[in-house]
């Protein structure tokens, strides 16, 4: 893990073990991030947490975890080549390139022109990356915040690998909504599309045991008053792990569903959701877990300009036209979709866990219900404030507030 720059903590240096220096954060600033053709965003001011954030994604390291995280990155692979024929000749912005590797996807699919563009000094190897492969003529590097990049002609595609822990943790949604609403013509291709954030009631009473009951007795010495302090240190903030489908209690909940293509800044400033489960087991109750899908498909795209990216589809991934649909979405029968849920293979990204200070024994049925809060963090908009509410069958109430950072 990276030691954490000013205003990050150990627990969650910027993707801790992940890296993401790449756009910058809307946060509160009125209608920044939001425009139209006719009146473009404004670009939010870079703030020291901004500056320490980019600096964070400089490391090699970060990057190197991410280029090794094989389901992340061939399924960018996959996606990039799925919609080829939708890229080739085109031009293409990739927001928070990194090393580069997602432009250099493109460049391989065909895109006349990349405009690959990083907020951290990772652009710096950047470039002799894309020298090294001989994609200079196509491949432009671009040092800066997407917001404050000068990209003189619209784009056709914007490719972006924003999703943070808990998908909203770090805010580069944000950066892509302004490239989307200043670059993107109309009718062109964002990848990936869609994203869904999860939860879901988890029993894991190896990391309970772990984590607290060791303290009760420690080489035969008594240390059970250290239990309430191993409590605070171990679950008042997120915990970024690995867990499987066994823990998971009951089918997941949806949290927050994301269209690339239209959603707008101020719906990620404060998202919240009501949830009720049913025990499936008859096991201890230690917290929720989060995790995120996010797909890949063409936009929706009313005709007369919908049959253009029909046309410049592969056989295999068009869709049949039909009269009484005047939008349709560009997409395969076998959409490809990039999932962090337990049961799939672990990625990078592993799933988001917020456990109780005390577990809850439940009942094979038993409800569990409440709602979820999560808020950009008035001190640094690119932290998560979590507000959890919950009960059991009707029984006492509980609230849980922590914030990733």
């Amino acid at each position: 893990m990276l030691p954490a720059p000013p205003g990050f903590s150990n627990g969650h240096t910027p993707r801790s073990r992940r890296g993401r220096a790449r756009g910058s954060v809307v946060g509160r600033h009125g209608n920044v991030g939001a425009g139209t053709p006719h009146n473009p965003p404004l670009a939010p001011p870079c703030t020291d947490f901004d500056v320490a954030y980019f600096k964070a994604y400089s490391h090699l390291g970060v990057h190197e975890e991410m280029l090794k995280d094989h389901v992340r990155t061939e399924t960018y692979r996959s996606a990039i080549m799925r919609y080829q024929n939708f890229i080739a000749g085109k031009v293409v912005l990739d927001v928070g390139c990194g090393t580069g590797i997602l432009s250099i996807f493109c460049a391989f699919a065909g895109a006349r022109r990349v405009y690959a563009v990083d907020a951290s000094e990772i652009v710096v190897q950047a470039v002799e990356v894309v020298k090294e492969n001989n994609l200079s003529d196509k491949i432009i590097v671009l040092h800066g915040r997407v917001e404050d990049v000068n990209i003189e002609e619209k784009v056709d595609v914007i490719v972006s690998e924003w999703m943070g822990y808990m998908l909203l943790y770090e805010s580069m949604l944000a950066s892509v909504i302004f490239a989307r609403d200043k670059w993107l013509k109309p009718g062109g291709l964002i990848l990936p599309s869609h994203a869904v954030l999860y939860m879901a009631p988890v029993t894991h009473s190896e990391r309970y045991r772990e984590s607290v009951d060791f303290w009760r007795d420690v080489y035969g010495i008594k240390m059970s008053s250290m239990v309430p302090l191993a409590k605070q240190c171990a679950f008042e903030e997120p915990s970024v792990e690995t867990i499987t489908g066994e823990n998971v209690l009951t089918w997941p909940s949806l949290v927050k569903q994301v269209d690339c293509y239209t959603i707008k800044s101020q719906e990620l400033e404060t998202v919240t959701e009501n949830f009720k489960f049913s025990s499936m087991l008859h096991a201890p109750l230690h917290g929720f877990a989060f995790w995120f899908d996010v797909e890949f498909d063409g936009p929706a795209i009313s005709s007369p300009n919908y049959n253009l990216l029909v046309d410049s589809l592969s056989p295999s991934d068009q869709l049949p036209q039909s009269s009484s649909q005047n939008k349709k979405r560009a997409k395969s029968d076998e959409t490809i979709v990039l999932s962090t849920a337990p049961e799939d293979t672990p990625t990078h990204w592993q799933q988001t866990l917020l456990y109780l200070y005390d577990p809850i024994e439940l009942k094979q049925d038993q409800i569990i219900e409440g709602s979820i809060t999560l808020t950009q963090s008035r001190e640094n908009s690119r932290f998560l404030n979590i507000h959890l509410e919950y009960s059991s069958s009707g029984g006492r109430s509980f609230v849980k507030e922590s914030v990733m950072r």
